[in-house]
């Protein structure tokens, strides 16, 4: 039976291969190990929150998980192309996620460097977006994440495509982003550049969370004009040079040593 079960996978993985472009299974690849990733770090929601990147050409489709898949189980080829009407491109058995489909659309669509875009639900990223001061400069990596972050008030679950304008208007020039009372949110122009974006937002999170739960007093607030600097010491275009020249790679090899699965 085992041997029945792993040839009609592996006849699935090359039936999608061979129906994409080089540069689709490429992204496939890029995008299936960040959601193992996602999982690898603990930042998964059961089947919940999403990932997308958009399909390179002139058609407007993009890839996003099967609803129906836990994070460490999603491969290249598992991953479910649509349109922007949240259509299927390619026939498949899996649903979507509806509000996955609504917020991810919103910025593929709209915004010029949201080739990725990656959004989460962690303890410590619901508990920064419920807080009314938002991301607090008090450790480097707030002050690198929040040198480049927008804000976006909740609105009920997303499945109202009218809050896909409200979306776009609020993330402007910016490439990460709180969604109150909601979660964390990041785009970019690669998988890897998204990816590294939200690792740094995600971290920050995580230190003010463990931070404020000592207590206020006592805080040692940044000397005036540090997170000026630090903004200036990490343009967009610096990140993206950091995460697909180095990091990127690094955490690939680190998922090949792990379980290499995800390039199916």
């Amino acid at each position: 039976m085992a041997t029945v079960l792993e040839t009609r996978t592996e006849t699935n993985d090359d039936h999608v291969r061979a129906s994409v472009s080089a540069e689709e299974w490429a992204v496939r690849v890029d995008l299936a190990a960040a959601y193992r990733l996602v999982a690898l770090y603990g930042w998964d929601d059961l089947i919940f929150t999403h990932l997308s990147a958009r399909v390179p050409g002139p058609e407007h489709h993009f890839l996003i998980n099967p609803y129906d898949m836990m994070f460490e189980e999603i491969t290249a080829s598992s991953l479910v192309k649509i349109d922007v009407e949240g259509q299927p491109v390619i026939p498949t058995a899996h649903p979507v996620n509806p509000a996955g489909f609504t917020i991810h659309s919103a910025l593929h669509m709209n915004c010029e460097d949201a080739h990725a875009v990656m959004h989460l639900h962690t303890p410590a990223g619901q508990a920064v977006s419920a807080m009314s001061e938002g991301l607090l400069p008090h450790t480097q990596t707030a002050m690198i994440a929040g040198s480049d972050i927008a804000y976006h008030d909740y609105e009920g679950i997303a499945t109202d495509l009218e809050e896909r304008d409200r979306l776009v208007v609020d993330m402007g020039d910016k490439h990460v982003m709180i969604l109150r009372n909601h979660g964390t949110l990041a785009i970019g122009k690669t998988v890897g550049e998204c990816f590294l974006r939200l690792y740094f937002l995600e971290r920050a999170c995580d230190a003010q969370v463990k931070m404020l739960s000592a207590g206020r007093d006592g805080l040692n607030n940044p000397p005036q004009g540090t997170p000026e600097k630090v903004k200036s010491q990490t343009p967009p275009a610096g990140i993206g040079m950091l995460a697909n020249g180095l990091a990127w790679p690094a955490l690939l090899r680190k998922l090949d040593r792990i379980d290499p699965s995800f390039r199916n």
